[in-house]
């Protein structure tokens, strides 16, 4: 399983890596194998403001459905339409192309309060 170094990770398998002021988020490759092929993607429109740990969306699989939430307060500042048009880039690209929204924070520095790679990877082995 791949955890990237560069990124920070929440307990309910969301990655969040730094864009310059923004934020990008998606879920990790041990949440999207979790999941299996993920079949839909429901993300919220841009302008949305978010509590830390609010809903932001659903990800639908052959599986079930589970829902997303936010890593960290703030506003949606873009959107992946073509993870909308093609959920499967989820499975097929977690890190990338899969990807789920942009989010400018409302704390610059609360990205920083989530886990790191090592506490992540402790946290899916138990």
């Amino acid at each position: 399983m791949t955890t990237p170094e560069e990124l920070r990770y929440t307990e309910e398998h969301e990655w969040v890596a730094r864009e310059g002021s923004l934020v990008r988020v998606g879920i990790t490759e041990y949440a999207q194998d979790q999941l299996g092929d993920v079949v839909f993607v429901d993300l919220p429109e841009v302008g949305r403001q978010l509590g830390a740990g609010d809903a932001l969306g659903e990800v639908e699989s052959t599986k079930s459905v589970s829902e997303l939430f936010a890593p960290v307060a703030g506003e949606v500042v873009a959107v992946n339409d073509a993870v909308v048009a093609s959920p499967e880039l989820i499975n097929s690209d977690p890190y990338g192309e899969g990807w789920l929204v942009d989010l400018r924070p409302a704390d610059p520095a609360s990205p920083d309060t989530l886990l790191d790679a090592e506490a992540y990877r402790a946290l899916v082995q138990g």
